[in-house]
């Protein structure tokens, strides 16, 4: 991921037993230094187009599709929000069921809840729609025969739950194209040091020696 690329360097107090002063400093990638696509943007349709990852792809995959660069697997999760990509990222079939395997054991085609069917009358009109999280006895009149009850109820395991929340995670809003150059402008930008007592350049800062005060 190009990502750790474009964070900014920090100047850090060597931890290495091998170090010959207590002046000595390792070039570290200053990881605490993280951007976030802005709230009040998150909620501008316009900036971004609505995604579904297919089968199989990775992030970087995604990236090489829309921008032309598997190195720009970074701007895709971070506008579309994912954080923890082995969370908020579809599985593939074969994970997503050793997956639910292992959160499960036995229980993994055991009934989770009870959901509703659809149900039409006579003339093709939606008397009961599909969906609605119900008990297992739940009843309508029926409508091809109203002195008689109706069960329209099915029960979702927990393993089909689980491919429902998989599948959700595959709808997502990424970044129009047209706007790729201005986002990695601005968000450099905002990775540069501003000055301080730390500051060395736009791209490099020094923390605190502590062994200058505390040798050891």
């Amino acid at each position: 991921m190009s990502y750790f690329r474009e964070l900014p360097d920090l100047y850090y107090q060597s931890p290495l037993s091998t170090r010959n002063s207590s002046r000595e400093y390792v070039r570290v990638k200053n990881l605490f230094r993280r951007v976030k696509l802005r709230d009040d943007l998150q909620n501008v349709f316009t900036l971004f187009n609505k995604y579904e990852i297919p089968f199989g792809y990775r992030p970087d995959n995604v990236a090489e599709e829309v921008y032309g660069s598997s190195d720009l697997d970074w701007v895709v999760m971070l506008t579309a929000g994912i954080v923890n990509v082995h969370d908020q990222w579809p599985l593939s079939d074969y994970d997503l069921y050793r997956y639910a395997e292992n959160k499960y054991g036995d229980d993994l085609n055991a009934v989770r809840f009870y959901e509703t069917t659809e149900v039409k009358d006579a003339s093709g009109r939606l008397v009961l729609p599909k969906g609605k999280v119900v008990h297992s006895n739940f009843k309508i009149p029926n409508p091809a025969n109203p002195s008689a009850d109706l069960n329209p109820v099915a029960g979702i395991s927990n393993y089909e739950y689980e491919v429902r929340l998989n599948e959700e995670k595959r709808n997502v809003y990424i970044l129009k194209p047209e706007y790729l150059q201005t986002y990695i402008g601005d968000m450099r930008q905002i990775m540069h040091y501003e000055k301080s007592s730390q500051y060395i350049s736009k791209r490099l800062a020094a923390t605190e020696n502590t062994r200058n005060t505390s040798p050891q």
